[in-house]
């Protein structure tokens, strides 16, 4: 768990990261030092309390820092289901960061999958062999699910049927999630 001053301080290096686009400035990472520590994180930038983007890394292949800079900048300009971020928005948006701990695999029992998952607590993702889904735990809450509708709308983000779970070749697994925006 981060510390309230963390949390500050990593919401200040996503919204520089965006403003740093826009006025071609660079930002010095060494202040943010101590975040070397490799984690999957997710950015979600709202407008008027609406999704306006959302781009993350769930493994933790980058430092915190680096994940955190380039996820922000991903969710204001690279997200497909929305246009850039236009310049003038940058002070209708709020940033939340949605820091992951590590992934546990889920049993593929039908009975035991479903009693693992925890509403308010955990995210998910689906792997198939093909494609895969991710739900940060937000979701699952904002949406009032039951864990086997939290199974099915990570199936659909995944682009499969909704009982692709159940399948020997699909794999689920669980986290959580330290959330905090502006």
């Amino acid at each position: 768990m981060l510390t309230e001053e963390q949390k500050k301080k990593l919401l200040k290096l996503a919204r520089s990261s965006i403003g740093s686009y826009f006025s071609k400035k660079d930002i010095d990472l060494d202040e943010y030092s101590e975040f070397n520590r490799e984690q999957g994180v997710f950015v979600t930038l709202h407008k008027e309390e609406k999704l306006r983007g959302c781009i993350g890394f769930p493994y933790p292949t980058k430092s915190l820092r680096d994940a955190v800079f380039e996820a922000a900048r991903a969710a204001a300009f690279k997200d497909p289901r929305f246009p850039a971020l236009e310049e003038k928005e940058l002070k209708e948006i709020d940033i939340e960061i949605s820091v992951l701990t590590p992934l546990e695999e889920l049993p593929c029992n039908e009975d035991k999958c479903i009693a693992k998952i925890e509403i308010g607590k955990d995210g998910l993702i689906l792997r198939s062999p093909l494609t895969s889904g991710l739900l940060l735990p937000q979701v699952f809450t904002e949406h009032k699910s039951t864990p086997l509708q939290a199974l099915e709308m990570t199936c659909q983000k995944a682009g499969l049927p909704d009982h692709a779970w159940k399948d020997s070749s699909v794999k689920v697994f669980r986290f959580q999630a330290d959330i905090f925006r502006e």
